[in-house]
């Protein structure tokens, strides 16, 4: 069964930064996509950012492009997301779901029904 185990969250003031990062064990086939997505409280989750193990292809939200950097290491099966210049408005519980991926060119976006397996979360809260 897919394991996600999320980490490297903190607290951090605004304009620092952090690299979170995602562990994937479990997975019966090496295609795979994994998303960052995001949830404050009384929000609903926001997709952040998308890779894929084939290409590698990344994907942002317009909210995060130029700030935030998603990478995958494929021999680890750990995706890092570098969250930088972060705002008040990042702060969130930061999630990495999962989905097996059939081709390269039937990636997931960033809604979060396309992902099925989910990690614990990972608490990410910027002072002003």
């Amino acid at each position: 069964e897919v394991q996600l185990v999320e980490s490297g969250g903190g607290l951090v003031q605004a304009g620092g930064s952090l690299r979170l990062s995602c562990a994937a064990s479990g997975f019966s086939f090496d295609e795979y996509a994994i998303g960052w997505f995001r949830q404050a409280p009384g929000k609903e989750r926001e997709g952040v950012s998308s890779i894929n193990s084939i290409d590698g292809r990344a994907f942002y939200a317009d909210s995060v492009k130029g700030r935030f950097t998603i990478s995958i290491d494929n021999a680890k099966d750990t995706v890092y997301l570098q969250v930088n210049s972060l705002k008040p408005e990042d702060a969130a519980v930061y999630y990495c779901g999962f989905t097996y991926v059939a081709a390269a060119t039937m990636l997931p976006g960033l809604a979060s029904y396309e992902y099925d397996r989910w990690g614990q979360g990972t608490q990410v809260t910027v002072s002003s």
